[in-house]
């Protein structure tokens, strides 16, 4: 077995001092298909992920969990893009990322979209902080997702995490695999902030 961190070093070298779990987190598609997320492990990552801010504390994100081995997980692969299906049934979970755009009294959630990324975000830097890995998806079918899963009109499907523990990267076919192991590359800081870097 070859795990990722046999052949290369995956942290990001970074221009300034980061905590840990952003200096490690990466996004594999070999995952463990033989791991499993404890109950209170997972807890704490969705937890991490109640606690993000929102636009006037609306809190406009919902999850759907999905075990690997459950009936929702294999409704959810079913509905995944063929090079997603490939790897992602390796993953311990897969996390439907849901941003309810429409409150309950019917006024539009403009930022909901955007506190979702917050809340994934933090739900993200706690799966690496807990020794895991997630990667983020939007290869899917989002509509047959909210059917499959009867969501109610104002939440909309935007992306899926996985989240696991590092497998096996010669399992994955020649073009995953040298994804997985190519160099990690960033914009420099210079050619995305305009003022004050």
């Amino acid at each position: 077995m070859t795990l990722v961190t046999d052949l290369t070093s995956r942290k990001a070298d970074t221009a300034a001092p980061l905590i840990d779990p952003l200096v490690e987190r990466w996004s594999p598609r070999a995952f463990d298909p033989e791991a499993v997320v404890e109950t209170e492990t997972l807890r704490t990552i969705l937890e991490a992920a109640r606690w993000a801010p929102s636009a006037n504390n609306s809190q406009p994100w919902r999850f759907i969990v999905a075990r690997r081995g459950t009936a929702a997980f294999t409704t959810l692969h079913e509905r995944m893009a063929g090079f997603n299906q490939e790897w992602a049934d390796s993953a311990a979970v897969l996390i439907v990322n849901i941003a309810e755009t429409v409150d309950a009294e019917g006024r539009q959630r403009p930022w909901a979209r955007y506190d979702l990324g917050q809340a994934v975000a933090h739900l993200t830097v706690q799966a690496q902080h807990e020794g895991l890995h997630t990667h983020q998806m939007g290869g899917f079918d989002a509509a047959a997702i909210h059917d499959a899963f009867d969501l109610p009109d104002n939440q909309e499907v935007v992306s899926i995490t996985t989240i696991g523990a590092l497998g096996d990267v010669d399992q994955l076919n020649d073009v995953l695999r040298e994804r997985e192991v190519a160099p990690r590359r960033r914009m420099e800081l210079a050619e995305f902030v305009t003022v004050g870097a």
